[in-house]
C-alpha cells in the first residue's frame, strides 16, 4: 500500500478532537513519513492547517532540482507553484503561488518549504496589502486532492 493509499483509508475514519490535531502516518516500506494537522475533517474533505512530508531516502537530485519538479508537478492547488528561492547555505528551498488569490483587501498564498534532509512542509498563508502582515491560515482540499498532492510531492 502506497503512502498516499494508506492516507486516504486513515482520512475516511479520521475525525480531530478540536483544531491542531494532527494525522501522522509512517511508511517504512518508502521511508516517508505524513504529518497531516487539521481543523476539520469530514468524509470528503478536510480544512488544513500544515502537510508536512518527511523522506529519509537518498535524493539523487539537488535541492534546485527538487523545487523545479515539485513546482511542475503540483497542480491540484488553488494556484500553480514557483520556485521563489533555493539558499544553499540554509539547504532549504522556497516555493509560493505564483499569483495570490485576491480576497479583499488580502492576499491569500500556498507556501512550500523543501529542506535538503527530506522535510516538504506546506501551509497558506493570508497577507493584508496594507500592513504586509502575513499568518497562516486554514485551506480546504478534498482528500482525492490532498492524496494528489502527497503523490506529487514524494515523486
Amino acid at each position: 500500500m502506497t503512502l498516499e493509499e494508506l492516507l486516504l483509508q486513515k482520512l475516511a475514519d479520521w475525525r480531530p478532537a478540536g483544531p491542531g490535531q494532527a494525522l501522522t502516518i509512517n511508511h517504512p516500506e518508502s521511508g516517508r513519513g505524513l504529518s497531516v494537522s487539521a481543523e476539520r475533517v469530514d468524509s470528503l474533505a478536510s480544512r488544513l492547517t500544515e502537510v508536512r512530508l518527511t523522506c529519509t531516502a537518498a535524493r539523487e537530485v539537488g535541492l534546485k532540482e527538487q523545487a523545479e519538479a515539485i513546482a511542475g508537478r503540483v497542480t491540484g492547488l488553488l494556484e500553480p507553484l514557483a520556485v521563489l528561492e533555493v539558499d544553499g547555505e540554509r539547504q532549504t528551498a522556497l516555493l509560493r503561488s505564483q499569483a495570490p488569490a485576491k480576497r479583499c483587501e488580502d492576499l491569500q498564498y500556498y507556501e512550500v518549504t523543501r529542506r535538503a534532509d527530506g522535510t516538504t512542509l506546506v501551509r497558506r498563508y493570508q497577507a493584508r496589502r496594507d500592513s504586509g502582515k502575513r499568518e497562516a491560515v486554514a485551506f480546504t482540499l478534498t482528500h482525492e486532492a490532498l492524496g494528489k498532492l502527497v503523490r506529487d510531492l514524494c515523486d
